[in-house]
């Protein structure tokens, strides 16, 4: 399995036939210099809610390739209404198997409102999603506070949790080094910081603040291979 950090909360997750971007927020994140027409081939686009830095550049996305998108109903409702056809609906505590391997949807304390022009429009509840696919588990919180319900994650015995750190909208580094010590993730990858001046955040202090995982702070646009 490959993956690659894009900046925010922006994941691609390549293994042998899929290839799926997690919150694509392409356009206008600072920490990335791809464009939208860089990629070519996604199979899956994953949303956690409804917020711009996180559903992003989607449709586009979404209509250039054909991938699947995933995402809760009411994103997915939404979405609809932009002219994408090719959607999967879940829910919080869902669980579905696709060709590539299994999706549970999970918990997130947040807000999912979509901004359509100069209306908010209900976005469901925000999530994370549980990825398997090939013999790895990653799990990305997307932006939520700390939760016990993140203690039932120890048993998923995920490979690679994603972990928003940067305050203010979500954890900060402290509540997710709590947060890593539940889910006990072979791997933790900070995210959501440094991107606006409210979530500024030093990810080394997050790092020093975690017991008992491997600790990967990845720039963006690097690429990690688990074996």
């Amino acid at each position: 399995m490959k993956i690659t950090y894009f900046g925010h909360s922006v994941f691609l997750i390549e293994e042998k036939g899929f290839k799926g971007i997690i919150d694509p927020f392409i356009s206008g994140n600072v920490h990335c210099d791809a464009r939208v027409d860089d990629f070519t081939d996604l199979t899956h686009i994953f949303i956690t809610h409804g917020h711009g830095d996180h559903i992003g550049d989607a449709v586009e996305l979404a209509k250039k390739t054909g991938a699947l998108v995933i995402a809760n109903y009411e994103i997915v409702n939404y979405l609809s209404t932009k002219g994408l056809a090719n959607l999967h609906a879940m829910h919080i505590g869902g669980r579905y198997s696709f060709d590539f391997g299994k999706v549970k949807m999970t918990n997130a304390l947040h807000g999912s409102g979509i901004m359509d022009g100069d209306t908010m429009i209900y976005g469901g509840n925000p999530g994370g999603f549980v990825i398997e696919a090939g013999s790895k588990k990653v799990y990305h919180a997307g932006d939520t506070g700390l939760t016990m319900d993140m203690k039932l994650l120890e048993d998923e015995k995920i490979d690679v949790a994603m972990l928003p750190i940067g305050g203010n909208f979500t954890m900060d580094a402290e509540d997710a080094a709590k947060a890593a010590g539940f889910i006990k993730a072979g791997i933790v990858i900070p995210m959501h910081y440094d991107t606006f001046d409210v979530i500024k955040t030093d990810p080394v202090e997050f790092e020093d603040m975690v017991e008992g995982s491997v600790v990967i702070v990845m720039d963006p646009h690097e690429t990690i291979e688990l074996d």
